[in-house]
Order: C-alpha cells, then sequence, then structure tokens
C-alpha cells in the first residue's frame, strides 16, 4: 500500500480533479493509475510533475517508442518495478516487441556495467570525445 494511500477520483478535490481530467483526455483512457492516485496528496506535485511529463512525453525529436523504451532503461537502472511495468505496457502499445525488449535490457544491462567499470578505473575522458557538437 502506499504510504498515504491513493485518492480516487470521486474523493478528489476539484484541484486534483482537474489534473486527473486532463491525463485521461490526453492518455485516452478511462482510469488514472495509481502513481497519480498517490501523489494527488500533494496537488501542488501532481500538477507539477503531470505537466512535465506530458511536456516531456509528447510528440517531439524523439519518437513516442524512443521515448518510452528510454524511459524503461533508466526505470531498470533505477530498478523502480513501478515504472518498469507501466513503461514497459506503454513501450508494447508503441510498438515495442518481445525481440525489441530483450536488446534493450542487454544495451541497458551493458551500459550499467560498463559505467560501473569505467568510474572504478576512474576513466579519463578521450580528448576525442570532447570534441564540439556537431564536430568529428
Amino acid at each position: 500500500m502506499a504510504t498515504l494511500g491513493f485518492i480516487e477520483y470521486q474523493d478528489a478535490s476539484p484541484e486534483v480533479r482537474a489534473v486527473y481530467d486532463d491525463i485521461m483526455a490526453t492518455r485516452k483512457t478511462d482510469w488514472i493509475n495509481n502513481f497519480w492516485k498517490a501523489l494527488a496528496h500533494d496537488p501542488v506535485t501532481l500538477r507539477r510533475t503531470w505537466s512535465s511529463i506530458k511536456e516531456i512525453m509528447a510528440p517531439g525529436a524523439l519518437d513516442p517508442l524512443t521515448k518510452e523504451m528510454l524511459y524503461l532503461a533508466v526505470s531498470v537502472t533505477n530498478q523502480c518495478g513501478y515504472c518498469i511495468a507501466s513503461h514497459t505496457a506503454a513501450a508494447r502499445k508503441a510498438g515495442m516487441s518481445d525481440a525489441m525488449f530483450a536488446e534493450l535490457m542487454a544495451v541497458t544491462g551493458m551500459a550499467n556495467e560498463t559505467n560501473r567499470l569505467v568510474s572504478g578505473y576512474q576513466v579519463e575522458i578521450d580528448q576525442r570525445f570532447l570534441a564540439a557538437p556537431g564536430k568529428k
């Protein structure tokens, strides 16, 4: 159970209901997931977090599947079971196949392993990697 429990739609303040309504309209769904219902105990955090996620996950230079897979990879790295489940479902809805998931997990695992090796060995960054953006 969430530390403070969940605020269901029917028990929500008008301010929280407005955010819930926007979530459902934006996501074209008829339900609010537990993450939002837990955050609803702090309407300011709920509104700010939803606003940020809505902006970041909106169409942009990266397609929706790529964004969901990135979110999934970071969630795996941070060991957030809730986010892993949520963003696996969203990535699958956006077109992620089993093979893509397996490859994503392999890349995520390898990146975490080599990041720790670089940190442990205190490897200095190659000058060539420090070139200005867009330069070779």
